[in-house]
């Protein structure tokens, strides 16, 4: 009879990987923050991904200001979590898109992407390609897609992307891929990519990394 399976990495006791492969994962979290329920905006949720029933969430302004033909330009938003956390439901990831979709008076998509060590890398990068197609062919869709995508009211032609630690990284990626061809994805067209703190590891550490410690992103994490 062999032993029974051990934890062999934990994340701070949200994440546990054990012996045998099988993942734990807590739903205990306690966010310092509440959601944002102001009115400012209304936001659906959208199946994007039937295979791995992956969805995303929209936001739209509900006072549109926006003087471009009173089309508004869509923002694209990849959360972080270190490819192993996060939800476009989070209430700090939620609010953020609220605060993106009035500010810029603009319509937020925030997908969802399989997370790691379930679905290794690069899983979370193709996803965010699928999330991209999906927004594609809202646009190709002749007014029959989501309503919120087809009814003339967004600018296909502008729209950012925009990713936050490790969704930078894969804004990165999308960068990379789409770049060098941006009619592939057409009638989408992307103006830009902002990574925000982006997240990126290497076999060679870099200054930062080599600097005093982090008491949440230490290197012995970071490693993992």
């Amino acid at each position: 009879m062999g032993s029974l399976p051990h934890v062999v990495e934990d994340c701070m006791g949200f994440l546990k990987l054990y012996s045998d492969g099988s993942v734990h994962r807590s739903n205990n979290f306690k966010f310092p923050v509440s959601t944002i329920e102001d009115n400012s905006v209304s936001f659906k949720d959208c199946l994007f991904d039937k295979k791995f029933n992956l969805s995303l969430r929209l936001y739209k302004p509900n006072n549109n200001n926006n003087n471009n033909n009173n089309k508004l330009p869509v923002i694209m938003f990849l959360h972080g979590g270190g490819f192993c956390f996060g939800s476009r439901t989070w209430p700090h990831i939620h609010n953020c898109c609220v605060r993106l979709a009035t500010g810029l008076q603009a319509l937020v998509l925030a997908p969802d992407y399989r997370l790691a060590p379930e679905h290794r890398l690069p899983a979370a990068v193709d996803d965010s390609v699928e999330a991209i197609r999906w927004l594609q062919r809202q646009g190709l869709s002749h007014g029959c897609g989501e309503p919120w995508l087809t009814g003339g009211d967004v600018d296909f032609d502008r729209v950012f992307i925009i990713g936050d630690s490790s969704g930078g990284n894969i804004a990165h990626q999308l960068a990379v891929r789409f770049g060098s061809d941006p009619t592939a994805i057409e009638p989408v067209r992307v103006r830009g990519y902002v990574p925000l703190a982006p997240f990126f590891g290497g076999e060679v550490r870099t200054k930062s990394e080599k600097g005093p410690s982090e008491q949440t992103l230490n290197l012995d994490l970071l490693d993992r």
